[in-house]
């Protein structure tokens, strides 16, 4: 037997190694659709040129079958060799990899596509297995329940144990920025998950969306693309406002959406506004989001908000004063994504710098992150204050009483007014009993003094001062 008779009939061994170790990782009819046609030509040590129908054929298998395809060959053939596509009906200037200077991109001249998720169907597969794009953090055990997301919460409990047979199909999540819509709706997804691992879910936001139809539609694959997202259970999209002033998108979706819900699929979707203030949407689009349920979510309370910290302290480790958790939640206005911000501050300067989380650091790191809502400090404030930190009746306060704990009592009272205040000596003394200003000179003197030496009476100023400046 001649030796290039002896080398072809080795890389026809190896080609059909290839092909058997392809098999074990496609379906039946995947394998005979798009692998078995495909033959051998030649090999010379790093060229293999392989035998295709047609261009159609290389396209899709460059498109959807190259990271698998790519390992198989390099390690059967070598790690250098390169893939040629010899396409029989094409004409010889078009003709790829057949003997001439055109050849399709080879194996490794290509931009590796191993790590972007393939959005479209393959035709033939028997059991597509759809990657749902949950985060794992967004669950319902990670979420904190209140008056601000009671509805969509207790909605999405509903749809998950029977995704489209309940009449919350679209669910419309919506509100401001930051307020947990993407979190209720993942964890929407999880849960289903966690009944029906078969379930295909899948999560996807507005512009990721977009940019799929725009390729699918670049590459003349807009069928695939339609039958992939027609194939879907439970569809969640993120930010729908996203595809206003995008017709093209909006048709597509059109369709989409009326497919799954005539199938009794699961629609979810979110938004920064309600289905009636979106603008440049098509009328037939806002029409259907308001088929089901629009649920609203709003700023948390205090008390939710003093949940929520307190939640994502102990996810995060972190050893935080109840002092800290309520200024925290008072000073925060915004969304729970500020909530997230200062934490995280607070973490960085607990661990990477070594301090103890304290009041103090708090309202430093707070000044970076919101603006610090500051009371009106009053005389009055600061006696009802004293008054019940040192449970001593006001009456008494104010009276001419001198003994030693009630007169300790009205300097603490008149030092803190002077250093709290901008009111005059004079004012903090007619205030207190109608002292003059000597007097309350003399007790903005006295109490420094005391702070430094008397460890009770420095405990007293400063449980006065925290609560005073909380």
């Amino acid at each position: 037997m001649a030796s290039g008779e002896i080398l072809e009939e080795r890389y026809h061994a190896i080609w059909q190694h290839c092909l058997s170790l392809i098999k074990r990782q496609t379906s039946d009819d995947e394998f005979v659709k798009w692998f078995k046609p495909m033959v051998p030509l030649s090999f010379d040590g790093e060229n293999l040129r392989v035998r295709v129908p047609d261009q159609s054929h290389v396209r899709y298998i460059e498109q959807n079958y190259i990271s698998m395809l790519r390992p198989i060959i390099r390690e059967e053939f070598g790690v250098k060799t390169r893939l040629h596509y010899a396409i029989p009906t094409a004409t010889p200037a078009a003709q790829h990899g057949a003997g001439g200077n055109h050849s399709n991109a080879s194996l490794y001249s290509q931009t590796d596509t191993s790590t972007i998720k393939n959005p479209f169907i393959i035709p033939g597969i028997k059991r597509e297995t759809v990657d749902p794009q949950l985060n794992p953090e967004l669950t319902f055990e990670n979420h904190i329940e209140g008056d601000c997301n009671r509805l969509a919460r207790s909605a999405g409990i509903s749809i998950s144990v029977a995704p489209g047979k309940t009449s919350f199909n679209p669910l419309f999540i919506y509100g401001g920025s930051g307020l947990g819509k993407t979190h209720i709706a993942q964890a929407i997804g999880w849960a289903i998950k966690e009944r029906d691992a078969e379930c295909k879910v899948l999560y996807v936001s507005a512009n990721r969306f977009q940019s799929q139809f725009q390729t699918a539609a670049w590459r003349g694959e807009l069928n695939d693309f339609i039958q992939f997202y027609q194939m879907i259970d439970v569809l969640i999209i993120d930010d729908i406002q996203e595809l206003a002033g995008k017709p093209g998108t909006q048709n597509i979706f059109f369709n989409i959406f009326s497919h799954l819900r005539m199938l009794g699929k699961q629609l979810i979707l979110t938004s920064d506004r309600p289905p009636v203030e979106l603008t440049d949407i098509e009328e037939r689009l806002i029409t259907r989001f308001k088929w089901g349920l629009s649920a609203q979510l709003t700023v948390p309370d205090t008390a939710t908000k003093i949940e929520i910290i307190r939640h994502k302290c102990g996810r995060m480790g972190l050893e935080v004063d109840e002092e800290v958790i309520h200024f925290l939640a008072q000073n925060i206005k915004a969304n729970v994504r500020e909530i997230e911000g200062a934490l995280t501050s607070l973490e960085a300067h607990s661990r990477l710098l070594g301090k103890q989380i304290t009041l103090e650091l708090t309202r430093n790191v707070m000044r970076d992150i919101v603006k610090i809502e500051t009371r009106e400090i009053t005389v009055d404030s600061i006696i009802e204050l004293t008054c019940s930190t040192l449970k001593i009746d006001k009456s008494v306060l104010l009276s001419a009483q001198r003994t030693r704990e009630v007169a300790q009592a009205r300097q603490i009272a008149m030092y803190l007014c002077k250093r709290h205040t901008k009111t005059p000596l004079s004012g903090i003394g007619l205030a207190l009993g109608g002292k003059n200003h000597a007097t309350v000179l003399h007790a903005c003197k006295t109490i420094p003094n005391l702070i430094e030496t008397d460890k009770i009476i420095r405990q007293q100023v400063e449980d006065i001062e925290r609560i005073l400046l909380r």
